[in-house]
């Protein structure tokens, strides 16, 4: 008799639960719907944390602009009736083309700056950046050659001071300058790294005034390393750093830096591609090489590269075909010229004498000397004779083994800082 009491008991609370479960969630139901009719949806977001929002890198980035910003300097240069830049494409003084013969053949090449018409005042625009106490501010030789007149601006101060040239690498692309009556205040010098150690992937930051965009930055990474390009008035082929950091006009002489914002490379060209403007391929011009001139350029100096004093066609970057068929080897350096008084006369060197031209419009002078090895290392694509002999003093003897016809001959030449009396069209040393 108790059994199904009992029972009862459960089939009644049974169903009591049901009717309890089932109008929950009818009242759930309709609850939620008028919700929906009610008010908007609310967002699962949540409140926006600055610091938890960024990232990693990007704090990075912040922290180095902030610590190198104000040693950042803007240039302003006037020069009257002529331009201050060497010529933007791939044709530097005295090349035919300074990439013939590589990946880069052909392509044009930008030093950062626009130069405007000839026989007009000339305005122009770049950077650079304090070195030291002392006010020394490093830029590129471009941004500042034939300038009348530099004032220079720095971050946060509308204040213009003008400045003059102290030292000149012409070579190296590399010049410093000093601003009068500079408050010491303004003076914040930005710290030089290591470029030696640098690998692709590294974090690069650059600083700079593109297209008078003045106190501009753009990170990227370190493209490549010992990139070879030519450099300076000469364009001498010349180790650099390749970044993919956003580098236009006006930021030529500007700081690239590291993660810990140490200067790593001064931005010095662009690969344009034809748009004169960045194409994601710039170059800076390693901080060590800077490093090494920076006491001779602060004291005042002209640093002068020597010279051998002649014009010559490096046979490793011509068609293998039109060697064979002339009878030319395929590495050395092709003699078409040799300038009087220069150390390669007083070597006994000796030019050519008959002209001929290729297929692709190349102009060679045959009949000279060539020669295939100075100091012991052989002439050839790696290893070209303007970078052997940019790479020595003036003062220097270098010893030349040369072919002539059917002789070999050993030379030697004592380097001077020796000036052609005219630019050719082939490459000069």
């Amino acid at each position: 008799m108790n059994r199904p009491a009992r029972n009862s008991q459960k089939v009644l609370l049974a169903a009591s639960a049901l009717l309890a479960l089932g109008s929950a969630a009818f009242f759930g139901h309709t609850g939620w719907a008028a919700a929906q009719t009610a008010a908007p949806v609310t967002s699962s977001v949540p409140a926006f944390n600055a610091t938890r929002a960024r990232t990693e890198n990007e704090r990075n980035t912040v922290e180095v602009v902030k610590a190198a910003q104000d040693g950042l300097v803007y240039v302003s240069v006037q020069s009257g009736g002529r331009t201050s830049t060497v010529p933007r494409s791939g044709t530097m003084p005295g090349n035919s083309d300074p990439f013939a013969g590589t990946p880069f053949a052909g392509l044009p090449f930008g030093q950062g700056t626009v130069p405007g018409f000839q026989n007009q005042p000339q305005r122009g625009t770049g950077s650079g950046f304090f070195i030291d106490a002392r006010g020394d501010i490093l830029t590129n030789y471009h941004v500042v050659e034939g300038a009348d007149t530099i004032t220079i601006r720095v971050h946060n101060h509308p204040e213009t001071y003008t400045a003059k040239v102290i030292g000149t690498a012409p070579d190296y692309d590399l010049a410093v300058i000093r601003a009068d009556k500079l408050p010491t205040s303004l003076i914040k010098p930005i710290a030089l790294g290591n470029s030696d150690g640098l690998e692709p992937g590294l974090k690069a930051v650059a600083l700079g005034a593109p297209f008078d965009l003045d106190f501009s930055v753009t990170e990227g990474i370190i493209s490549a390393t010992a990139r070879k390009i030519p450099v300076g008035v000469r364009g001498v082929s010349q180790s650099v750093i390749q970044t993919d950091a956003a580098i236009n006009p006006g930021n030529s002489g500007g700081p690239l830096l590291d993660s810990a914002g140490r200067v790593i490379g001064i931005n010095t060209q662009i690969l344009t591609g034809g748009s004169e403007q960045n194409a994601g391929v710039g170059f800076a011009i390693p901080v060590n090489v800077a490093k090494a001139l920076l006491p001779r350029l602060t004291a005042g100096d002209k640093i002068i590269t020597p010279r051998l004093g002649i014009s010559y066609a490096n046979l490793s970057t011509l068609d293998s075909t039109a060697l064979k068929t002339l009878h030319l080897p395929t590495q050395g350096a092709l003699v078409m010229r040799v300038e009087a008084g220069s150390p390669a006369e007083k070597a006994g060197l000796h030019a050519g004498t008959q002209t001929v031209t290729l297929q692709d419009g190349t102009s060679l002078t045959l009949g000279g000397d060539i020669i295939t090895q100075i100091d012991g290392q052989t002439v050839g694509q790696n290893n070209e004779l303007q970078s052997v002999i940019f790479g020595r003093k003036v003062g220097d003897i270098v010893n030349l083994k040369v072919q002539r016809g059917d002789q070999t001959l050993n030379l030697s030449a004592k380097l001077t800082d020796f000036t052609p009396s005219a630019t050719t069209t082939q490459r000069a040393q």
